[in-house]
């Protein structure tokens, strides 16, 4: 067992794609264990393993949420969306900074992904910014500390891969997921009326009901999608698999037949298609990028699903639970460790491998120490997310990096201020269960979980 764990490490710092290492480390454990007779498993048992880890229904969820988000970013909905943020909150103090938190609150009802985020809306927000004179610091650390709204706010992905590896209900963490999202939201714009008085930034709009009207309308379908969503689950109309199918065919209905419909319209009066119909060749890309991303998240299920399972059935989690408990007697003990513990983990590995390899071995402990796991769910994905802004793995660094053109350090330096809001929120939900549990559970007494 040692041995799997330093060939894990090993090819990580090397390396070697996480998937990759969980399914070798996995690997030459079961060859050196039956050389030496310890282990009598057959090899190809990880093949099997790797099969049923991504064996579920559940997880069909996964590609369309993506393909969904995809689709949106790809036939200018996204604009949609920020044109009704801007009419909204833009004539605030520090207008954009708050345009940047509405629009991701708003996209994260839709996508269910940090990246995905920052990769398309805030493409947007930070040209928007830096145009109207706000610095590339600020403008780039904002979009990063927004885009970790989007896993919180439902539909999540990576809520998806912990309800399915801790067996718990996926409505219900995707219900739980809205009042922390909620907050988050609060507390980042909160952050940028300090930042708007302290470096004398003002409205980037002036308040105008018309435009504020028309904005609306044109973007209101939409703003549908996260309303059908969320309470199509909560009112037991569909699960969130379907959810996500429902997502995907309704950004290609509104981004291939109403867009084309929309254009029409006003060229029979008269007037410039304002439109973006999705073509053939855009919706081949999004395809082909919705197939490799969901390739990925998958291989990394699989892998460390074998990896999961060898630790199962050598009782090293029960071990590592025994160990956890001798340290952490009691919940509150336990649930600073274990932030501590997530924060690093989440600098240094992929979410969804430290979902489906940590979850396993964790939730045992936090549901012998009292801990709901709907709420233990939440705690662990707003850390993991925390660690998408943080170096060396940082996936939101990477992509900000890009879309901002900048470099790795400026984008680190830029949003380095911003996981202060971030961890005041953290310590909020970790210790006020009530800001998590209370929505489901309500649901739940009116009979709609």
């Amino acid at each position: 067992m040692g041995m799997m764990i330093a060939a894990l490490l090993v090819m990580i710092v090397i390396g070697v794609p996480i998937a990759v290492a969980l399914a070798g480390s996995s690997l030459l454990f079961l060859l050196v264990g039956s050389w030496t007779g310890e282990v009598t498993t057959p090899v190809i048992t990880v093949i099997h393993r790797m099969v049923n880890g991504v064996d579920s229904f559940p997880l069909l969820a996964v590609p369309f949420f993506i393909m969904a988000g995809n689709l949106m970013n790809s036939s200018g909905i996204t604009k949609q969306i920020y044109d009704f943020a801007v009419a909204a909150v833009g004539w605030l103090k520090g207008g954009l900074g708050h345009v940047n938190v509405a629009g991701s609150v708003i996209f994260a009802g839709m996508s269910g992904t940090a990246v995905a985020d920052a990769g398309g809306i805030g493409t947007i927000e930070i040209k928007a910014m830096r145009d109207h004179g706000y610095g590339t610091k600020l403008a780039v650390g904002l979009t990063a500390a927004s885009s970790t709204i989007g896993p919180i706010i439902p539909p999540s992905l990576p809520l998806v891969i912990y309800g399915v590896v801790a067996n718990a209900s996926i409505n219900a963490l995707f219900v739980a997921g809205i009042i922390p999202g909620l907050i988050m939201a609060v507390v980042l714009s909160g952050t940028v009326v300090i930042y708007a008085h302290r470096y004398g930034i003002g409205r980037d709009a002036s308040f105008k009901l018309s435009r504020l009207g028309w904005s609306f309308v044109n973007a209101f379908l939409p703003l549908l999608t996260p309303a059908i969503i969320i309470g199509g689950m909560s009112f037991g109309l569909f699960t969130p698999t379907e959810a996500a199918v429902f997502a995907c065919a309704y950004a290609l209905l509104l981004s291939v037949v109403i867009h084309r419909v929309f254009n029409v319209v006003l060229m029979a009066r008269g007037q410039r298609p304002r439109y973006s119909v999705l073509s053939m060749r855009q919706f081949i890309r999004v395809t082909m990028d919705t197939i490799e991303t969901t390739a990925v998240v998958l291989f990394i299920v699989a892998g460390a699903s074998i990896f999961g399972w060898v630790l199962t059935t050598t009782r090293t989690t029960d071990a590592l639970g025994e160990w956890i408990i001798t340290y952490a007697a009691n919940p509150v003990t336990f649930l600073i460790l274990i932030n501590i513990f997530l924060l690093i983990v989440g600098c240094f590995m992929e979410t969804i491998a430290a979902i489906t390899i940590l979850t396993p071995v964790l939730l045992p402990v936090a549901v012998q120490l009292g801990i709901d796991p709907i709420h233990f769910g939440i705690i662990m994905v707003l850390n993991l997310m925390i660690g998408l802004l943080t170096p060396p793995v940082g996936m939101v660094l990477y992509v900000l990096k890009r879309v901002a053109n900048i470099s790795l350090e400026e984008c680190m330096r830029a949003c380095a201020p911003w996981l202060v809001p971030l961890l005041l929120v953290l310590v909020l939900i970790t210790f006020v269960p009530e800001t998590v549990l209370w929505l489901p559970r309500f649901l739940k007494e009116l009979g709609y979980l």
